[in-house]
């Protein structure tokens, strides 16, 4: 699966901005959709094997190496840092170089997860991706990160909440599979923005109650009125701006997104279940990546079905946290109470979309 942190919707609100100060922005938002539709039209459908020479041995540091693509949209782009060499000048370089090893780093160290695809997949990146680029993505085995335009967007390098996000993609993609369309595409979504989210706040050491909970931090420049892409503790408000509009995420069920644009409102709706497990985490306090974490991992490997809807994922929350801390415990009724919170039964019965 090929889907980039910068949802269509927004890059289309920026492609029409017809102020003199934003026409670099409004240029580099047509070239980036022009760019990311083959990726958009793409299906979760990258299966890895064994004959294709991409698994490696079973690892206990990570395998990195960063390419630049010097501007231009060839991939992988000139080798500039690998595994173990110092810090360079360019802080695009440094900065997907750590942030990959903090994604690592979570889940080799919390969940005993051996990269990406559980056998020792190397982490590669790409820096400096096309021009102007206003996106970063994983294309199934290698983040990209573009520049950003410098208006609207800085380099996407800058946020371990993108790379945490992008990266678990390749996760998903490894375990539950979810298609990436309607409920099953935002609960997609989702699992990248929570697993992004817990990549900051491990390599942070930040608590439940000092965390952002704020997807893609510090992407916008000072020209924009908002503070991340996205944010779990109250999804809408992320950022308010006269040009970009208000962010568009709903909080809870009852305004669930119909449409048909974006895979059925894939970026929009996973503010639904973002919303739950930020409230799972709160109520269980401490650090978000030990409990509310480990249940939503744990949920990961429990046999989803590609077209797990909302309900279903709540359902196997509760299993998991049940089968893992016991039916009376504290986890379990964190579970429910956040799924409650949002309006998403957990007893399995289809919520529809």
């Amino acid at each position: 699966m090929t889907q980039g942190i910068v949802p269509p919707y927004l890059l289309t609100r920026i492609a029409e901005l017809e102020a003199p100060e934003f026409r670099d922005a409004a240029t580099a938002a047509k070239q980036t959709l022009i760019l990311d539709r083959p990726r958009r039209a793409a299906r979760l459908s990258f299966t890895l094997d064994a004959e294709q020479n991409l698994v490696a041995e079973l690892s206990a540091a990570p395998n990195r190496t960063i390419g630049n693509a010097k501007n231009t949209e060839t991939l992988p782009g000139a080798e500039v840092r690998a595994e173990g060499q110092a810090a360079g000048k360019d802080v695009a370089v440094d900065e997907a170089y750590d942030g990959l090893g903090a994604t690592f780093a979570l889940y080799s160290e919390v969940y005993g997860r051996d990269s990406i695809d559980g056998k020792g997949l190397p982490l590669d990146g790409t820096v400096h991706y096309g021009k102007l680029y206003d996106n970063a993505f994983w294309n199934g085995g290698r983040m990209v990160f573009g520049d950003g335009d410098e208006q609207v967007f800085g380099r996407f390098t800058a946020s371990y909440t993108v790379i945490g996000h992008e990266l678990t993609h390749g996760v998903t993609q490894y375990t539950a599979g979810l298609v990436y369309r309607d409920q099953p595409g935002a609960l997609n979504e989702s699992i990248s923005d929570v697993f992004g989210s817990l990549v900051e706040q491990y390599a942070k050491k930040q608590t439940a109650a000092t965390a952002t909970w704020l997807i893609g931090e510090g992407l916008f420049t000072k020209k924009v009125k908002g503070v991340a892409l996205r944010s779990m503790k109250a999804p809408g408000t992320a950022y308010d701006d006269p040009r970009l509009g208000k962010d568009p995420q709903p909080a809870d069920f009852a305004h669930y997104v119909h449409t048909t644009d974006d895979e059925g409102g894939v970026h929009l709706n996973s503010g639904i279940p973002n919303r739950a497990f930020y409230l799972v985490a709160h109520q269980l306090g401490g650090h978000a990546w030990e409990r509310a974490g480990r249940i939503w991992y744990d949920t990961l490997l429990s046999g989803l079905t590609p077209k797990t809807d909302f309900a279903g994922f709540a359902a196997a929350t509760v299993a998991a946290a049940a089968k893992r801390y016991g039916g009376s415990s504290a986890e379990v009724a964190a579970a429910r109470a956040g799924w409650s919170g949002v309006g998403v039964t957990t007893n399995g019965a289809a919520t529809g979309d």
